[in-house]
């Protein structure tokens, strides 16, 4: 039956670019009034032999512009040369190159906590011009609101990117596990209260504690991604819904509060109930370990949850993907604690550098439209989670497996609900220092420790960027909702 379902999407999505390239612009005075895509098209015709030079993060999330970019040439004649680069360096070498002059790029990805890092450095070309002059107003608006805000999409009221990427962590959950009869009542008898999926951490652990107490070693309770790297992402949000503050009024480091201590400190306790040596598990063994039954509950990405129900199974790009035997078996929750953490996510901008500005727009235009984008989403190797309005409300996404409209609802409300990573200059040391911590932890250190080591060095990078500096950077950034640390934020509505 997936298979099938499959291949369905897959006529389906011929369908859909056969669609994209036979229906014409509708021309306007002044802006697009038409399709932004299409608007895109037949201005970047007049650049026709061009190559661009575009950087992706290696791996499946190259596939996307690999997959997307013959098409782009053969409607506007311009190349996409994709330039595959490991996470890191996506933030370095782009921005080595600016400062460099050697103007190697012109589109480029980019976390939103980065972007501060690369406009400071003048490194980004602010993209309202482009928009007002070939963008239909409308699809601006069509952003889910979390995407198109200040410190995402914009850097001081000036849009500096296209986002492109809608993670956010949720919760998976065996439905038939928390359904049981039998789980039910032993639960409510040894805790005293109903076995439901989980809103809170205590939800959470609790029900962990009872999966794993009952059925390990077959199956454990819950399996979170411990590996140093982004180990920082599973922190913020948590640390968020507790009530945690980045920093106090005078910019002094607040991350080994009461709150950041006792958090880390549960963190640490997590993983007893967890399956051995998930200290050093890193993306591969949760998505194994899930995907093979082994585990109740695990906090993560969107895209395992397409996976988990076998869709794109048949895709070469997924080979890797251990076959699912949790199909029809999976719920989704935003992830307990009432703050789930906006993990990552790109922003697909203009190097200042390029040489070949406005084609590069152009192309990320076309990339990121609804019509475009909604088909990107959908591809289920490309890693692009939804972020437009209209992909939480597409019946082709709402149909695609049985419980996608479920999996579309839980990520547009854990999406609202959401806390950023921190998005100030030198952002990446930051959460490099959170990051160090918690690894530290994992590995036996006492966690109050571990935190204070940590807020000495975001004390000692403040001060070397500037005190008052990043006071500003830090003031400015807190004004967007979706920056603002706490369990009670008001969130504007859509």
């Amino acid at each position: 039956m997936r298979t099938r379902m499959f291949k369905i999407f897959s006529v389906l999505l011929a369908v859909a670019m056969l669609l994209v390239l036979a229906v014409p612009v509708v021309y306007a005075q002044g802006p697009c009034q038409g399709s932004s895509s299409q608007c895109a098209v037949e201005a970047a015709k007049k650049f026709a032999g061009t190559t661009i030079n575009y950087v992706r993060e290696a791996g499946l999330q190259a596939q996307d512009p690999l997959t997307m970019a013959p098409i782009w040439e053969e409607l506007t004649g311009i190349k996409v040369n994709v330039i595959e680069l490991a996470y890191l360096d996506m933030y370095t070498k782009p921005l080595q190159d600016h400062l460099t002059g050697g103007g190697a790029y012109d589109a480029i990805d980019l976390s939103p906590m980065w972007m501060q890092d690369y406009v400071n450095a003048g490194a980004l070309e602010p993209l309202d011009p482009y928009i007002e002059k070939y963008m239909n107003p409308a699809d601006m608006e069509d952003f889910l609101p979390v995407y198109r805000s200040e410190g995402v999409m914009k850097i001081n009221g000036v849009t500096y990117g296209l986002y492109d990427d809608g993670d956010v962590f949720i919760l998976y959950y065996r439905k038939d596990l928390f359904e049981d009869e039998t789980n039910k009542a032993e639960f409510k008898a040894k805790y005293g209260y109903e076995l439901v999926p989980p809103e809170t951490e205590q939800q959470m652990y609790d029900a962990a504690e009872f999966f794993t107490n009952k059925y390990a070693p077959e199956l454990y309770g819950l399996a979170i991604q411990r590996l140093e790297g982004q180990a920082y992402s599973w922190f913020v949000g948590p640390f968020s819904g507790r009530g945690g503050q980045f920093f106090d009024e005078n910019m002094k480091a607040t991350i080994n509060s009461e709150i950041g201590v006792q958090l880390l400190t549960d963190m640490v306790k997590q993983n007893k109930v967890m399956p051995p040596g998930v200290e050093k598990w890193g993306f591969m063994e949760v998505l194994s370990a899930w995907m093979d039954g082994k585990v109740a509950m695990i906090v993560t990405w969107p895209p395992i949850g397409r996976w988990s129900a076998g869709y794109g199974d048949t895709a070469k790009q997924l080979a890797w993907v251990p076959a699912s035997k949790v199909v029809g078996k999976v719920g989704y929750m935003p992830q307990p604690g009432g703050r789930p953490t906006l993990a990552g996510g790109f922003n697909m901008c203009v190097s200042a550098s390029s040489n070949n500005k406005e084609a590069a727009y152009l192309f990320i235009q076309w990339m990121t439209s609804p019509d475009i984008s909604l088909q990107r989403v959908m591809l289920p190797f490309a890693l692009r989670d939804p972020y437009r309005l209209s992909h939480f409300n597409s019946p082709l996404y709402r149909s695609a497996w049985p419980e996608a409209g479920e999996y579309l609802d839980t990520l547009k409300k854990a999406a609202m609900a959401g806390q950023y990573e921190l998005g100030i200059p030198g952002a990446r040391e930051y959460m490099e220092a959170i990051d160090n911590a918690l690894t530290a932890a994992y590995a036996g250190k006492d966690p109050k420790e571990a935190l204070d080591e940590a807020a000495a060095k975001w004390d000692a990078i403040t001060e070397r960027l500037g005190v008052e500096n990043q006071k500003k950077a830090y003031e400015q950034w807190l004004q967007n909702p979706w920056n603002r640390l706490g369990p009670k934020v008001e969130i504007p509505t859509e």
